[in-house]
């Protein structure tokens, strides 16, 4: 794909709303070999899919949920969910699920997958960072000393 044609694409997955159009972009994308519009239609792919408003905490729950159930369905070739997070938020909420994955001894299984993956923004201590306010400060630090802990600085 020319370099124009990649600025095209990605300027079309950037006003895109439209879950299906943007698997179907994404499938193209890596038929083609192009993986940066590939990964850039599945992360917006993430941010349509949660029916939460964006810019909410419980949003950035689910965005982050569907991207790592999607990519690991992808890999797998058969549909995965997150079997243990699921249920863990339908019973006590998206806030005490985060708050308690981050405050483990032990980094999630999801946090590594995410990084793998090269989307450590997704992670559940990334969306602490994003709203801070929501969460008691030894979550926020906590979150913090993991992510730098892992390298990555937001």
């Amino acid at each position: 794909m020319a370099d124009t044609a990649v600025t095209k694409a990605l300027l079309i997955i950037e006003k895109c709303a439209d879950a299906k159009k943007l698997r179907q972009i994404a499938a193209n994308a890596r038929e083609r070999g192009q993986i940066s519009v590939a990964h850039a239609a599945d992360l917006r792919l993430y941010e349509v899919l949660p029916s939460e408003k964006p810019g909410t905490l419980e949003h950035d729950v689910w965005k982050s949920i569907h991207a790592l159930e999607d990519t690991l369905t992808k890999e797998r070739g058969t549909t995965t969910r997150l079997g243990r997070t699921r249920p863990k938020i339908a019973r006590v909420g998206e806030l005490e699920t985060i708050k308690d994955l981050i405050m483990r001894k032990e980094p999630s299984e999801g946090f590594f997958k995410l990084l793998e993956r090269q989307m450590p923004e997704l992670t559940f201590e990334a969306v602490a960072l994003r709203h801070p306010n929501q969460f008691e400060a030894a979550v926020v630090e906590a979150a913090e000393e993991r992510l730098r802990a892992a390298g990555i600085s937001l």
